[in-house]
């Protein structure tokens, strides 16, 4: 089993920044891809970044591109996302998510094989 948790969440004003933090624990097993998802209420689960594991290369959804970027620390078993000029419509309960599939990242929920318990983040106008 594999647990993810993440931190790093909170309360901002529009242009400000937080970085997100997911650290994985437990059965050790590669970890192809590593993403970050958002769900804001009364709306589906949406992916957010993607980061392959094994070379780094990313992906972003276009309503973040430029302004959030998803890191890892492969040491530290740690995935990271900096978010920056926050807006009012990226609030949403943020979670990370791992994907075992070797055949390239994915980004639907339903790809992705564990999650964490998410963290919140709220941007005021």
């Amino acid at each position: 089993q594999v647990q993810l948790v993440e931190s790093g969440g909170g309360s901002v004003q529009a242009g400000g920044s937080l970085r997100l933090s997911c650290v994985a624990s437990g059965s050790t097993f590669t970890r192809h891809c590593m993403g970050w998802f958002r769900q804001a209420p009364g709306k589906e689960r949406e992916w957010v970044a993607i980061i392959y594991t094994g070379g780094g290369s990313t992906y972003y959804a276009d309503s973040v591109k430029g302004r959030f970027t998803i890191s890892q620390d492969n040491a530290k078993n740690t995935v990271y996302l900096q978010m920056n000029s926050l807006k009012p419509e990226d609030t949403a309960m943020y979670y990370c998510a791992a994907d075992r599939w070797s055949g390239g990242c994915r980004i639907f929920v339903t790809d992705f094989d564990y999650w964490g318990q998410g963290t919140q983040v709220t941007v005021s106008s």
